[in-house]
């Protein structure tokens, strides 16, 4: 496939260049051919603005593009760049990995590729998407995850940091002894008691991570969903969390999920986030001095319908 050989203005060219979202469309697209459809999923932006910017890029002899049935894909192909393009490209090309909200951009196109994968012509894609389909009419899309809770200890007590209105706990609860629900947050603790207003096993406790009012060794499991990322001192609050789980029977286990590191600095000014993010290695080494082992760090997939940061989750045990 080859892309436009015409020549260019040089000043359309450098206008053609003078938008961020074509700069980051131009680097997803040296490393994946993509539809509009899917980089609007990855971009996060309305489907006729990437058909927009894809044009004006393919017009401008940056894009090649190849038809699949009613599908069109774009490309950028370094090779098959005009002569006066090639240069630039090489100076620019370097510079892109830099540019704000590369490694979303990244998670997202992780995510639409493996979506992609259940729509394969292929028979094996083929019937796994029909199954897949078939099985989410049949019995719905949220069976397997809670069906997997059941592998956690029935006699446990588990408490969820930070419940906010009470997500967590409400998909715990069935499946364990007791459940205990935190926030520092009345209003958030009062919808959490209007959620599980049916149940009869979850404790609410007003409090916060750094200064939990539970007893030492009173808790198997602890579960922090988005929740570090407003704690100032982040070590002490898992060392206080840790004094609080106990080990005998078989728990001392603590599960966090919270965002990779990310450059929404607004965060900090729109919605009280002291932390833009974490590493695998700041999270391991911070579960560790609070005296966690079996220390474990996966980043989740990425969904691309969301518009926040990448998540992770992380877990560890008491030694």
């Amino acid at each position: 496939m080859k892309a436009v050989a015409a020549p260019i203005p040089l000043q359309q060219t450098l206008a053609t260049l003078g938008d961020a979202m074509r700069l980051r469309m131009l680097r997803l697209l040296e490393r994946h051919e993509l539809t509009v459809g899917e980089l609007s999923q990855v971009l996060q932006t309305a489907q006729s603005s990437a058909s927009r910017q894809a044009k004006a890029l393919a017009e401008a002899g940056w894009l090649a593009k190849r038809h699949e049935g009613t599908a069109c894909f774009y490309r950028l192909v370094p090779a098959d760049l005009p002569p006066q393009l090639k240069p630039l490209w090489d100076a620019i090309r370097p510079q892109l990995a830099g540019l704000p909200g590369h490694d979303e951009d990244d998670r997202r196109v992780a995510g639409v590729l493996e979506e992609r994968k259940t729509d394969s012509v292929n028979f094996f894609g083929r019937v796994r998407g029909e199954w897949d389909q078939l099985r989410s009419g049949l019995f719905g899309s949220r069976f397997t995850s809670a069906a997997l809770l059941s592998l956690i200890r029935p006699d446990w007590t588990v408490a969820d940091v930070g419940c906010g209105t009470g997500n967590a706990a409400e998909l715990l609860a069935p499946f364990v002894e007791r459940m205990v629900a935190i926030d520092q947050s009345e209003p958030m603790l009062a919808a959490a008691r209007r959620r599980l207003s049916s149940r009869r096993n979850v404790d609410f406790v007003r409090g916060s991570l750094g200064s939990l009012s539970l007893a030492p060794r009173s808790i198997d499991a602890a579960v922090c969903i988005l929740v570090l990322h407003h704690v100032p001192d982040v070590a002490a609050a898992l060392a206080d969390l840790a004094r609080s789980l106990r080990t005998t029977r078989g728990g001392g286990v603590v599960t966090i999920v919270d965002m990779v590191p990310h450059d929404r600095a607004e965060y900090r000014h729109s919605m009280g986030h002291v932390h833009q993010g974490f590493s695998r290695k700041q999270v391991m080494s911070l579960l560790a001095g609070a005296g966690f082992g079996r220390c474990m760090h996966h980043e989740l997939p990425a969904e691309p319908e969301s518009r926040g940061p990448g998540l992770f989750v992380a877990s560890g045990r008491i030694t």
